[in-house]
């Protein structure tokens, strides 16, 4: 029965997790400690998952993608781009607090998004190029689309609904986790509740295969590099609603990087083909959750990324199994041959 569940995909990544929480509550005995103030809830449990709300829908997407063998690495660059449009309708507006204009900009952002996420799947499906040359042009030309946008300044908006996305509250909840679970719930019935997730495993486990079973591949990658652009734009309105302000240098940098890492540490191979979504928001919250802990117990900002490039590496190897059986086998024949000699002079 054990042995079962140590199979399960969720098993590592449920085990670093929960050593990732009982090191905070060595640390801090307070850690699980839930407060109402104001009528919202208010924790470190509560920050993670509202802090971590962005990466969590920029990785969903990524594993639709990661799933079909490819990869995007412009994520970061749409995250920055949908902010900086976002904000920079609001404060163009007479009234920013205008419902109208909030729905506009909010439009704007993700149906921009779209384009971006079509461009890459065009670029993928379409043309062939592989995916991380094409999303690598749109990750270092969107850096720059969103600097132009914002003109290289910090875009500071004053608009109670926009503000709300990724700084309201809802059921004493942050209104983002709320977004998090309706785009995860959207996913999940997109994928196991249709074929499209049979077609996304099919075309990035055997491509060859699925393309001679009559499944139409290209629609197939340009529907998932769409999907992952959307949750990146969702996530970028997120990450510039919470500051009000839009930063096109700064916004959404490195975010592709975790993405994959979370994809991974959830038990999506990078070669593509089977995908878990479940994983995928476990790997992010472990991700977020190490990064509150590095800044909780005050490591330096200078080495904070060694720091958590090592937990990280450790992670892989901890879930790798070819890893683990190498140990076994090690300590196996270390303790073996003891085991013959006092067999033999019996």
């Amino acid at each position: 029965m054990m042995m079962r569940i140590s199979k399960h995909h969720l098993f590592w990544p449920l085990t670093v997790l929960a050593g990732l929480f009982v090191f905070n509550l060595l640390y801090d005995p307070g850690f699980f400690a839930i407060r109402v103030q104001g009528g919202h809830l208010y924790g470190s449990l509560i920050d993670i998952l509202n802090y971590g709300s962005p990466l969590i829908l920029v990785a969903i997407g990524m594993t639709l993608v990661i799933a079909t063998a490819g990869i995007d690495l412009s994520v970061g660059s749409i995250v920055a781009i949908a902010g900086a449009i976002a904000c920079l309708l609001i404060s163009r507006g007479e009234d920013q607090h205008s419902l109208a204009l909030f729905a506009v900009a909010v439009a704007a952002s993700i149906g921009i998004a779209l384009v971006l996420g079509l461009w890459n799947g065009l670029l993928v499906s379409g043309i062939g190029i592989q995916p991380i040359v094409a999303t690598l042009i749109l990750m270092v030309t969107g850096r720059g689309i969103a600097q132009l946008v914002t003109g290289g300044q910090i875009i500071t908006v004053s608009s109670d609904p926009y503000s709300f996305l990724g700084a309201g509250w809802f059921l004493m909840l942050p209104f983002s986790i709320f977004i998090v679970g309706f785009v995860f719930v959207i996913a999940v019935l997109m994928t196991r509740k249709t074929a499209l997730g049979m077609f996304i495993e099919s075309v990035g486990g055997n491509p060859t295969a699925s393309r001679l079973a009559g499944i139409r591949s290209k629609s197939v990658l340009l529907a998932v590099y769409a999907f992952c652009a959307i949750c990146a734009g969702i996530a970028g309105l997120l990450l510039s609603s919470n500051v009000s302000s839009a930063d096109g240098n700064n916004a959404g940098l490195w975010y592709e990087l975790d993405a994959i890492l979370a994809v991974v540490i959830g038990g999506t191979s990078l070669a593509g083909g089977r995908f878990f979504l479940a994983g995928t928001v476990v790997g992010a919250l472990i991700i977020q959750t190490l990064t509150t802990t590095i800044y909780t117990i005050g490591v330096p900002p200078e080495i904070t990324l060694v720091v958590k490039a090592i937990v990280v590496f450790a992670v892989c190897l901890i879930q790798s199994e070819s890893f683990r059986s190498t140990i076994v086998h090690r300590w196996k024949t270390r303790r073996y041959p003891a085991e013959r000699e006092v067999t033999r002079g019996v």
